[in-house]
């Protein structure tokens, strides 16, 4: 069985569903990992990690608050420590979105550290790639908040902010991180590994 696996594993024409098993894995696993030590209030670092949510929470603001006023034109209102956007609406209503610890990019950042330093591949580019897809990830939450109030603001309703924040713009998200592994397995992991293949 384990000869088997192995050699399931090894063979070139297999790489493709290899890679995306390990993917599918190590994002799971990660997503249990972080429910647990969250659950253990992020111990033995849970200052440090405080410290941090509150940093990314008001970058992430200060980042979200500049796009929509110099790119959308949007009318921001400072509401409880920088915490709320607020912005009229076409009804001449306020809309809202709350940017709470949950809300900044401290978990992706961390599924993106963890993907990355786990899944094969060659350190001397991983070294600039992983800095590189922390930026993208601040971004892409940066874009997710400004959607999600822009939707709020162009179709007001009791629903809106739950399909834009569910499913949305978590799918975004994802698929930004997906986007970036494949770029990862594409041009880096893969380009080595079929170096190596020719050399033997």
């Amino acid at each position: 069985m384990k000869t088997t696996l192995k050699a399931y594993i090894n063979d070139p024409k297999n790489r493709s569903t290899v890679d995306v098993g390990l993917f599918i894995i190590l994002i799971l696993s990660f997503h249990f990992l972080y429910l647990g030590w969250k659950a253990l209030e992020y111990w033995p670092i849970k200052s440090f990690i405080d410290e941090l949510s509150l940093w990314s929470v008001n970058r992430v603001y200060k980042e979200s608050c500049w796009v929509l006023q110099h790119i959308f034109g949007v009318d921001i209102t400072t509401v409880t420590s920088q915490r709320i956007i607020a912005a009229l609406s076409k009804e001449g209503n306020f809309v809202t979105v709350m940017i709470a610890p949950e809300c900044a990019s401290l978990k992706q950042w961390c599924h993106w550290l963890f993907l990355m330093l786990i899944f094969p591949g060659p350190w001397k580019h991983k070294a600039w790639y992983i800095p590189v897809g922390l930026v993208i990830v601040e971004w892409t939450n940066v874009v997710r908040i400004c959607g999600i109030l822009l939707m709020e603001r162009q179709w007001p309703g009791p629903n809106t902010f739950h399909i834009a924040h569910d499913y949305i713009f978590k799918a975004f998200f994802y698929l930004v991180i997906f986007l970036m592994w494949v770029l990862w397995v594409e041009k880096f992991k893969n380009k080595q590994q079929k170096t190596i293949e020719k050399h033997e």
